[in-house]
């Protein structure tokens, strides 16, 4: 089930039900939002207990049947998947939705019956038992979702066992179906007027989830060599897989049947699955007594899951062999006088059955004389004959024994042994060795760290006829001494004298002679074989291997081929070569040919020298190991092009810094070493302005610099390393200079102190008569400018006031009859320079009259000595934008006569106005003319534009 639409297919077999009465109020639907949660029956309130119990008899008798609900679903669903809708299936859904539907409805007309509003359904569990777990009930859709605990049908079903109760369950059904896992819900809906009791039912469907696996790793089925073809044999423990139906254990196959075997499965009635072995070709266990292959177990699933093991067929043996010798017969000669007990000879047969069918007896044949049987003991177990009595002088010289090899159910083997005694004259000294030490076929096996005084044998020396002194001795080279054992008579024990090494020598090979009184002698050869021990450890060459391979090699490098020693001998002398805990990852070791080799691109920027130990080990046991030391140095290659710290370098100079003052260190580095890393520092441009020192670094300017011709400089610098070839790189440089207060306003306009300007005495207050215009070639807090007015000079002169910021001059007061003649203003123009504000003053001459009657006259005052009171008060000016404070002069005054002159008579007034008339007259050629020389004060002068010289008021 994928989502909603999923889950609505699933309700396919739900089984939907219609009470046996309805009630013409009830008008439910769904809910499009989740509701609270669900409520336990313990907690519902005392008024659904009240309805429940003595509620009206109609609403119990009409829903006194539960209604039952059937699901289905996957197992193993994530949360919040619908399972389905109860107001649905119960054909609540349409009143629900109406009653919980946000949006308002046009309104119908209703009938007075149900002009009240109906309680919204609730839907609640009637318990929270272990169905409850899984599913989430919207108490007031009715929808059922799956909760957070995911559903695991065999952890339920197969594992819960049993039978299961509403509302606390799972319902298991003994038959492997789908439908035989079920979780069981009682809901309760209510209110009380419509009350339902459903029982839900949730059937569990399987998903192929399990892979089959058998209970153990290891199969084992025994099958008698004689078996026939196609005998059948059931392998015990089939697999299992909780899953059901087609999703459990379908078939079984072999990963090699060795063209000896295939598989079978049956079904019995119960849907169980069992595979059987069948024997497809002849067996023999002597050919092969086992196969070893995999079983492997497939469910239905799609795609299918498998489960394996390992399958062991034993070849049970069967007595199919018989005894056989390796020969028919064998000659053996004694000597006369043999001692009894002396071993004459030992047959051997061999069967090649198991266990008791291999069982081997030996006998003699019947056409063996009892002579010589009582002469020769034939053991019936090993084979071994022995001389059982004293060889007499009448004993026959040949001897024919004819020996049977029974086995179990055979017919006996049969060898001859052809025993023939040889008669001895006279009778040597005897010497009968006791070997302590261990002894194979007359060899002697030493460990080469045996310690001193370690015993091999003991010698027993006698004289056969108890006639004659017998005296010992050893000869042969070799740390080995033969003494007398006291307290007894002729017994000599042979020991070592001194410790032995594999190393110098391996064998040795001694005799212990004996000869008595009559000058018979005989000798014993004693063969000593040292055996090796690991007592050598590897030996490196070199205690400390210095290595050296230039930076970025290429991947598998060859490094160097190792080379340990070991004295030991075989398994003991073979060393393998491993490197140490110490070594870092990327460096591999051969451990047989010990060839060391670095896995990757070394970069010596990153680390010059590795230091690590490197171990040869023998395989003896214990083993034995030697450590030796790599030191490693990686060669520089000139692979690095020299890096500025930054790429782009700033830096601020005040002007006027002298020449080859230092500006500021230019930083560069290489990572390379030697002349790679070496560094030399150039000025690509400007190399004529500036300079630069390469053993610091140090940027110069050779001469002086001036922010006043130019403000900025821009340098590429270059820096190039020592290396064949050589890198280099660039960076810029950026030099600003900083302003320095040194160069005081510059006044414009006006042009001189002689400039003099026409002010006609109708000029209204607060109108504009001329401006100072100045500029600073600084900048920044230097280049501000204020304006003052420091001494003035005339009838009048504070009747103009000049703007600090803008310097315009207006007219503050109105002009009277008194104030007409020359006006000097003394103005001095200040910037805000640090550390000290630098100034220029200027004279505006202003004339205050109807017309300019005698330029000469006023050329006469300008070129007096102004006798000026100079202010204290310096400029004052705001850096941030200011409004310009207007002052209105008030017109109370004109008002006022001309409200005294229409009160006198109509006739003066007629008179003053042809009089005005008059006036304007003859005075409009001289007004035309003083505009011509009046300058804007509003328009703003271009500063770059300073060849455009303003008008001079002194030629008017």
């Amino acid at each position: 089930m994928r989502g909603r639409g999923g889950a609505r297919r699933s309700r396919a077999r739900a089984v939907s039900w219609r009470p046996a009465t309805w009630h013409p109020r009830l008008d439910m639907g769904r809910l499009s939002r989740p509701g609270s949660s669900s409520t336990s029956q313990r907690n519902l309130p005392p008024l659904f207990l009240f309805f429940l119990f003595v509620g009206p008899f109609h609403c119990l008798a009409s829903y006194s049947r539960a209604t039952e609900l059937l699901y289905s679903l996957n197992e193993g669903l994530p949360a919040g998947v619908l399972i389905g809708s109860l107001a649905e299936d119960l054909r609540l859904a349409p009143r629900a939705a109406s009653r919980l539907d946000p949006q308002p409805q046009p309104q119908e007309p209703q009938p007075p019956e149900r002009a009240e509003p109906s309680p919204p359904l609730s839907f609640s569990l009637a318990s929270r038992g272990l169905s409850g777990q899984y599913v989430t009930l919207d108490n007031r859709s009715g929808e059922l979702h799956t909760s957070a605990q995911e559903i695991d049908r065999e952890a339920l079903c197969l594992e819960g066992g049993g039978g299961a109760a509403w509302g606390d369950s799972i319902s298991i059904s003994s038959s492997p179906s789908s439908d035989s896992c079920l979780l069981l819900l009682d809901v309760l809906v209510l209110p009380q007027e419509y009350f339902r009791f459903v029982k839900v039912k949730i059937a569990i469907r399987d998903i192929n989830d399990n892979a089959p696996q058998f209970p153990v790793s290891q199969i084992s089925v025994w099958v008698p060599e004689n078996a026939p073809v196609n005998t059948r044999l059931a392998i015990e423990h089939p697999a299992m897989d909780p899953d059901v139906g087609t999703n459990g254990v379908q078939t079984y196959r072999l990963l090699d049947y060795h063209r000896m075997f295939t598989l079978d499965v049956e079904e019995n009635e119960n849907g169980e699955r069992t595979p059987y072995l069948i024997v497809m070709g002849l067996l023999d266990r002597e050919t092969q007594d086992q196969y070893v292959s995999i079983i492997i177990a497939e469910d239905g699933g799609s795609p299918p899951l498998l489960g394996s093991a390992t399958l062991t067929i034993g070849i049970s043996d069967i007595n199919d062999n018989c005894p056989l010798f390796a020969d028919s017969q064998i000659n053996v000669t004694v000597y006369g006088n043999a001692t009894v007990g002396t071993p004459v000879a030992a047959v051997q047969a061999v069967d090649r059955d198991l266990g008791t069918n291999a069982q081997i007896t030996y006998s003699y044949s019947q056409k063996v004389p009892q002579a010589s049987k009582d002469l020769f003991h034939l053991d019936e177990t090993t084979g071994v004959i022995k001389l059982s009595s004293k060889i007499g002088g009448s004993v026959l010289q040949t001897h024919k024994l004819t020996i049977l090899a029974n086995g179990p159910g055979c017919i006996p083997a049969v060898i001859t042994a052809l025993v023939s005694i040889i008669k001895v004259i006279f009778r040597p000294p005897e010497i009968v060795p006791r070997y302590i030490a261990n002894e194979i076929d007359g060899i002697v096996y030493l460990k080469e760290l045996e310690p001193v005084n370690t015993p091999i044998a003991f010698f027993t020396v006698r004289d056969p006829e108890g006639k004659y002194k017998v005296n010992c001795y050893l000869d042969g080279e070799g740390p080995f001494r033969l003494s007398p054992y006291k307290p007894y008579n002729n017994e000599y024990l042979l020991e070592t004298t001194k410790p032995m090494d594999y190393e110098l020598q391996q064998f040795y090979e001694i005799a212990v002679v004996a000869w008595n009184s009559e000058g018979f002698h005989v000798k014993k050869i004693i063969k000593v074989q040292l055996l090796d021990d690991n007592d050598n450890a590897p030996v490196f060459l070199q205690p400390l291997i210095e290595l050296t391979i230039e930076e970025n090699n290429a991947p598998h490098a060859f490094l160097t081929k190792l080379y340990a020693t070991d004295a030991d001998s075989g398994e003991r002398g073979q060393v393998s070569y491993f490197l140490g805990h110490d070594a870092p990852s990327y460096f591999s070791l051969d451990s047989v040919t010990g060839i060391l080799t670095v896995s990757t691109q070394l970069d010596r920027e990153e680390k010059e020298k590795y230091r690590y130990t490197v171990r040869a080990v023998d395989m003896g046991k214990p083993p034995r190991e030697s450590v030796a030391t790599v030191a490693l140095t990686v060669l520089d290659k000139n692979d690095n092009s020299p890096r500025f710290i930054n790429k782009d370098f700033s830096f601020f100079v005040p002007e006027n810094f002298p020449g080859y003052g230092e500006i500021g260190v230019i930083s560069v580095t290489d990572a390379d070493a030697g002349r790679n890393g070496w560094v030399a520092l150039s000025v690509l441009n400007q190399s004529d302005i500036f300079v630069i020192d390469t053993g610091r670094g140090m940027l110069r300017a050779k001469v002086s610099l001036d922010r006043e011709q130019q403000s900025s400089y821009t340098l590429w610098v270059e820096a190039v390393d020592g290396g064949e070839p050589a890198l280099s790189s660039t960076a810029k440089i950026t030099i600003l200079l900083l302003d320095i207060n040194d160069n005081p306003p510059l006044v414009l306009f006006p042009q001189s102190n002689m400039s003099y300007l026409l002010v006609l005495p109708s000029t209204l207050p607060g109108s504009p008569v001329t401006e100072v215009y100045a500029v600073d070639k600084d900048t920044g807090m230097n280049a501000v400018i204020a304006y003052s007015i420091i001494g003035r000079r005339g009838p009048r002169p504070e009747s103009f006031r000049i703007d600090p910021k803008t310097g315009n001059i207006t007219l503050e007061e109105a002009l009277l009859q008194t104030d007409y003649g020359l006006h000097r203003l003394l103005v001095k123009v200040s910037d805000h320079g640090y550390p000290e504000p630098l100034y220029s003053t200027v004279m505006v001459n202003l004339f205050v009259n109807d017309t300019v009657s005698n330029e000469s006259y006023i050329e006469s005052l300008l070129r007096k000595e102004p006798d000026i009171n100079i202010e204290e008060k310096e400029p004052q000016i705001s850096i941030e934008p200011t409004h310009r404070k207007v002052e209105s002069v008030s017109c109370m005054p004109t008002l006022v006569a001309l409200s005294v002159i229409s009160l006198g008579s109509i006739t003066l007034v007629t008179g003053m106005g042809i009089y005005i008339c008059l006036r304007r007259g003859r005075k409009h050629p001289r007004e035309d003319e003083s505009l011509e020389v009046q300058i804007p004060l509003k328009g703003k002068i271009d500063l770059h534009m300073r060849e455009r010289k303003p008008m001079d008021i002194s030629n008017i």
